[in-house]
């Protein structure tokens, strides 16, 4: 059979770090946040109590008492209760652990009163199934007096037996201590669980202290990790130092090995043809050798005279350019000036020569194709439709069925629009525009553009 546990321990103020736990408003690191979910509240809280701490005031303002509550005075007792892990485990796996929550409240409610139980919760993500009951030490009767009120002369006026008060060590006398035990075994019995050995020497671990084990031994464990650590680098630098003394001695053997190996080779070569073989092959081979050497050195000095030939033929080549160069320019330069000098003539023999240059320039100025102009020169007139260009007036005309030609007047030549000095034509085109526009036309006594004149 296992064995049941009942701690009862004293709280004091509000509690409210053991109400933080037992209701896990903070997760502790020895419970599995993926099974907070499975504790239970047990006894639901009175309206407008909305956590263990509250509940426990509350039942402090409801109980009537009429003393004043000291500061350091025990306002709740913690009780845990559970068993052997094996054992509640199996209670847990044969569906009893509702029977045994419920036999768990039935036998502190009838041990303290019910209105006392002010909470009481189930834990299941923790290593340990276990319940959490909160008990508030409301107790009625005359409190006991200590000898000395006893003994005192002074006489004190007997108050009523049935008077309400807060007093945890009238609930936790030793032995009333050793009596729950006893009759929690009883109540527990059902489940195959027995009370523990009396008087024994085991003694209840309260979660602050386990908190406190808990970081020593993990700081323990890691400056034993670190020792560790160390142990194990000084164990490998050893093992390497030790591999390193191992292949040396093998390198040594080796090379005494190699070294008998060849004296037995070459002292078994003496005395024997292979030494005049192999002198032999080594004859042809330095031959060999110094072929291949000259056969480099012939290269490299053919390679540099190809190198040489061919500067030799750019530097040519770059120098016959250049004749070429300046004898074209040479011819070019003495073909302009015997042309200069022909079109000179050409204008002394050929009075009209210039005229009909300056002619057929102002024919291309004015818009006239290179063949309407070259049909133009010959003097023969040629009717236009299109736009003529007036450098005077800096825009085009539209024509519309005009005849060009070129011809004299008073011993000029001229270009004719429509029988009309081209300078005239221009003249009435723009006054023409002008009036169609509203602007009075610009009297210029008959002249025109010198760009037109002979």
């Amino acid at each position: 059979m296992g064995f049941v546990v009942l701690h009862m321990e004293k709280a004091h103020g509000s509690d409210s770090g053991t109400t933080a736990h037992i209701e896990r408003f903070i997760i502790p690191k020895n419970a599995d946040p993926t099974r907070t979910h499975l504790n239970r509240k047990l006894i639901e809280y009175p309206e407008g109590v909305k956590d263990r701490s509250a509940a426990i005031q509350r039942r402090l303002e409801e109980a009537g008492l009429t003393r004043k509550i000291g500061s350091n005075q025990v306002r709740a007792i913690r009780i845990n209760v559970s068993a052997t892990p094996e054992d509640m485990e199996r209670i847990e796996r044969e569906g009893r652990l509702d029977e045994w929550c419920a036999d768990n409240l039935k036998y502190f409610a009838d041990t303290f009163g019910k209105e006392n139980i002010v909470a009481a919760h189930l834990h299941l993500d923790e290593k340990t199934p276990h319940m959490h009951v909160t008990l508030v030490p409301i107790v009625k009767g005359e409190r006991k007096r200590k000898k000395r009120e006893e003994q005192a002369k002074k006489r004190y006026r007997k108050k009523p037996t049935d008077t309400v008060r807060l007093c945890a060590d009238d609930i936790m006398s030793r032995l009333k201590l050793k009596a729950y035990q006893d009759s929690y075994a009883v109540a527990m019995k059902k489940y195959g669980l027995q009370r523990g050995v009396d008087g024994s020497e085991a003694r209840h671990v309260s979660t602050q202290q386990y908190y406190r084990d808990i970081k020593r031994q993990t700081e323990e464990l890691k400056t034993e990790v670190v020792e560790l650590q160390e142990r194990k680098e000084t164990a490998r630098e050893e093992l390497e130092r030790a591999k390193k003394e191992i292949q040396t001695e093998r390198l040594k053997g080796a090379a005494t090995t190699a070294a008998a190996n060849i004296a037995e080779s070459v002292g078994s070569l003496f005395g024997s043809n292979k030494v005049k073989t192999l002198e032999r092959e080594n004859t042809a081979l330095h031959r060999k050798v110094a072929t291949h050497e000259e056969t480099i050195e012939a290269l490299q000095a053919e390679i540099q005279t190809i190198r040489a030939d061919h500067s030799r033929q750019v530097l040519e080549m770059q120098q016959r350019h250049l004749l070429e160069k300046n004898e074209t320019v040479t011819k070019h330069q003495t073909e302009v000036s015997r042309l200069n000098a022909l079109l000179i003539k050409a204008t002394e023999w050929f009075p009209w020569f210039r005229a009909m240059l300056r002619i057929e320039k102002l024919c291309l100025a004015v818009g006239f194709t290179h063949e309407q102009t070259a049909h133009l020169m010959t003097g023969k007139p040629l009717p236009y439709n299109g736009e003529l260009y007036s450098d005077e007036h800096r825009r085009k005309f539209k024509t519309n069925d005009v005849t060009a030609k070129v011809g004299t007047n008073n011993g000029k030549l001229i270009l004719a629009i429509d029988g009309l000095h081209i300078g005239e034509w221009f003249k009435k085109q723009f006054e023409r525009l002008q009036q169609n526009v509203g602007l009075k036309p610009v009297d210029t006594d008959g002249k025109y553009c010198k760009e037109y004149a002979q």
